[in-house]
Order: C-alpha cells, then structure tokens, then sequence
C-alpha cells in the first residue's frame, strides 16, 4: 500500500497546489463566485462533470449497480438527463441573466426581494448536497487507512474546506478539471475493465456473470417503475434548479459555450452511469454478501487492483466526491451571504452592507465574509456528516426539499409571464412545508414526498398568479432585455442597466 498511499498523497498536495493558484486570481467578487465568468469549452465541461458526477454518483451508483445490477444506472442516468435538458433549454437563458443567484433570478423576474424563502430551501439543498460527497470520501478514507468515518470526514473536509476558502470558484474551476482527467482515467480506462475482466475470471465468462446474477440484474426496469419515476422527478428536475448547478452555468463565457459543452457534460454522464452499474455487477459476482452496498467501490478498489492502479482508482474517487462538495460548499456559501444575510437584515430593519468598489471591482477585503461563510459551513457539514450514514438518503433529502420548494416558481417564471411574485412565495412556501411534512409521515425515501409537494406547488402557484396583479411592465422590460443577448456574445461585454444593483 506504501506506493498508494504516496500517489494519494501527491493528488491531495497537488488539489492544494492548484487551489493556492486559484488564490492569486481571485481578485473580484465575480472572480471568486463564478470565475470570472470566463471558461472556455473544455474548462466549463469537465467543470460542470466533475460538480455533478460526486460521491453519490460513484459510491452509490456502484452500489446500487451492485444491488439492482445494470437498472442501477438509472440514478446517475436521471443527473445526466438532467444536464442535458438544462443546458439544450435553460443554461443559455441563464447566461444571459447573469445572475450569481437562484435567489437573483427570483428577484429579476418576480420584483421585489425572494431571499428569505427561496434561500433557506436552497442553502439546505447546497449543504445537504456537501454531506453527500464529505459522507462518500469518508468510505474511501476508512476502508483505505482504516480509519474511523469521523476522522475521515474530517481529513477530506478540510482538505476541501482549504482549497474552497483560498481561491472560491478559480480554485474550485482548476481543481475540478483535475479531477476530471483523473476521475477519467480511474474509472474508465482502469476501474471498469479491470473489474469485469477479474469477475469474468471468477465466474467463467459472461455467461458464468449472467447465472450467478439471474435475470433480474440485466433487466433495466429491476430498480422498480415507480423508483425510476421519482428518480426524473428528483434528480432530472432537481438538475435544472440547483444553486450549484446555477453557480456553475454562469461561469461559462458565453450562452454558446453554456449550452454544447454542458451537452457534453451530459452525454458524459451517461457513460458514467453504466460504467458504475457494472463495476457494481462486477462487485456483486465478487462480494456478494457485503452489509452495506455503499462500500462495493471501495472493496473493489482494495482487493481486486494493483499497487499503484490502486492508488490512481481511489484518487479518482476522492476527485469525483471532493468536486461535487467544494462546489456545493461554495454554493451553500454564496446563498446564505448573498440572499439569506440581506433578507434577515431587512426582516430586522436593518441596512444592507455597501461593498467597497476599488477599480470597478468589489475589493478584496469584502471577499472575508465569503470565506468566513465558506470556513463555518465546512465545519457544520462535517458535524452533520458525522451522524448521517446512508449516501442516497442525504442526497434524496437535498433534493426533495429542492425540487418540491422552488421548481415551480422557478420554471413557472422562466416560461409562465402570467406568474406573479404573490404566486411564487406561496407556491415556494406550500411545497417545502409539504416535503418536509411528507417525509416525516411516509419515510425519507419514499416517492409520496416529492409527488405531493409538487403538486401543492403547482396549484397554488397557478391560482395565487391569476388571482394577484401581473407583474409590472418595467420589471418584465428588464427581464426581455436581458435574454435578447446574442449567443455568441461573452457575458462580460455586456452592461445591463441595472446590474448588479
């Protein structure tokens, strides 16, 4: 293990590296929360892969491979639908608000201030979304070291709480491409046909896999119809809304570059739910009595690859789980200081803070309270981390309360001109309050949460929207103004008339 552990070393050492040097471009607040809004083609789309493609995707999808066999594949399946539906319909639209915020968009389209409602659902989206990939590495670091989960949790998090902190989103852009060639290379060029050609031995040849499996683990529809739906309804949807997701399109420099490389990033995905369904088949002819499905990866890492290999596979998976978390962390980050924080100084009468403009840029200085933000919520994700166990049900959580709160308002209100703010906040309102009841009534992974907040949402945005006033004509001017951007035009070009106000 000394030559894993040596490579393991220098992968973590290298992430801090590339993170320090992401620091020293940092030097605006559009530098630190969404690069600049500058990446090119390749950057954005191993960017946008490394961020969605994280330690539920990889541990769980291979450990759901290993349960249900290929119809395991649906979960990481539905993320790249999901990529792909936003970027061929939504991500240039986004672009060309150029908002940081799901929150700014909100406020853009409705009027008004939205913070308070839509940021307390999106920043527990963002942070349940951190203790998924921290609960992921965790896995990797016991079964690797044979350390205790706690300890693990707290070696990662730190690791990805320091990167995040010194550079935001520059360090997390480079950091993330990064890991994409090396999760490229460890789960595709390695990982895969290492553990099918070692189950084949074991079995006999296919046909040797097929029998000691049955039928069930080659048919696509084993996962169950109803969990297949829900996973769409979750994950597909819940893709389209995230703050991380979001926070990731604007750093794309122009509406082209945001729709075909996150195509790319898509089709990516794709390939990467059947390559982890079927390390997770593999899994299952060589473990096939594991207590818990979510170490398959790790098992497969330790006992079946070589010394060297070995250490490159467990890299790849400390990158696929570490982007997605230091993503999500600066998201959560971003929501509570730039929608939550004004919205709770309004609630309490008092004035928003003014950021210091040096040069045309916001100082540096006025980038602490991000980092400050960034250094708390890193140590309140490893606390949660701690007392959470199960990968999927972290991320079922993050999501339900997502797409049952705010996918409404917010589809309504990129496609829906009748939708009013009223209708909104209600329907922002009633759809949280419904998932969360829901769940403590029928069970976190229960489909009956996300079908009934859904629902709520959807009626009580239609009827609060037709039965308030329009929204008024100069806010939905702006609003036309600004998606008339050509697409090809870089963002930074470009000067609204109220941006950044």
């Amino acid at each position: 293990m000394v030559l894993d552990y040596i490579i393991i070393a220098a992968y973590l050492v290298g992430i801090l590296g590339v993170g320090y040097w992401g620091m020293k471009r940092s030097k605006s607040k559009s530098d630190y929360l969404v690069a600049g809004r500058r990446l090119g083609g390749f950057m954005y789309s191993g960017a946008m892969s490394a961020i969605v493609l994280g330690g539920a995707s990889t541990v769980g999808g291979i450990g759901l491979g290993w349960e249900y066999g290929i119809s395991g594949a649906w979960l990481v399946t539905c993320i790249g639908l999901g990529i792909l539906v936003l970027s061929a319909f939504l991500a240039k639209r986004i672009v060309k608000l150029k908002v940081t915020t799901v929150t700014e968009m909100l406020d853009l389209r409705y009027g008004g201030s939205n913070g308070l409602i839509s940021g307390i659902v999106m920043f527990l989206y963002t942070l349940m979304l951190t203790v998924t990939s921290t609960l992921a590495y965790a896995t990797i670091f016991h079964v690797l070291f044979g350390i205790s989960n706690v300890w693990g949790v707290v070696i990662g998090g730190s690791i990805v709480a320091i990167y995040s902190i010194m550079g935001g989103m520059w360090s997390i852009t480079m950091t993330d491409v990064v890991q994409f060639v090396i999760k490229t290379v460890g789960m595709f060029l390695l990982l895969l046909p290492i553990a099918l050609m070692t189950a084949s031995d074991e079995a006999g040849g296919w046909a040797g896999i097929r029998e000691r499996l049955g039928d069930s683990f080659f048919s696509p529809w084993s996962i169950g119809g109803m969990t297949i739906v829900t996973y769409v309804i979750v994950y597909t949807l819940g893709l389209l809304i995230g703050q991380d997701i979001w926070q990731r399109v604007v750093t794309a420099r122009t509406p082209r570059v945001a729709k075909w490389g996150g195509i790319a990033s898509g089709v990516y995905c794709l390939l990467y739910a059947f390559a982890g369904a079927l390390i997770g088949m593999a899994a299952r002819v060589l473990f096939p009595d594991m207590p818990n499905r979510d170490d398959a990866f790790a098992f497969m890492a330790q006992e079946m690859l070589p010394p060297g290999v070995r250490g490159i596979v467990l890299a790849a998976a400390l990158s696929a789980m570490m982007s997605t978390a230091s993503g999500a962390l600066i998201a959560s980050a971003t929501v509570f200081t730039s929608d939550l924080m004004p919205a709770i100084r309004r609630v309490f009468g008092m004035k928003p803070k003014q950021a210091k403009i040096e040069d045309g840029h916001v100082a540096g200085d006025s980038l602490v309270s991000y980092r400050v933000t960034i250094f708390v919520l890193a140590g309140i994700t490893m606390f949660i981390s701690t007392l959470v166990t199960d990968v999927v049900a972290a991320l079922t959580i993050a999501y339900d309360i997502l797409v049952g709160g705010l996918l409404v308002a917010i589809v309504g209100g990129l496609f829906w001109k009748r939708g009013t703010r009223a209708g909104a906040l209600a329907s922002m309102l009633v759809g949280t309050v419904t998932v969360v009841v829901s769940m403590f009534i029928w069970g976190i992974l229960a489909n009956e949460p996300i079908y009934f907040s859904l629902l709520a949402s959807l009626i009580t945005y239609v009827i609060v929207s037709l039965c308030t006033k329009p929204v008024a004509p100069q806010v939905l001017d702006e609003w036309t103004h600004r998606l008339s951007l050509d697409d090809r035009t870089a963002v930074n070009d470009v000067v609204y008339t109220d941006v950044e106000r």
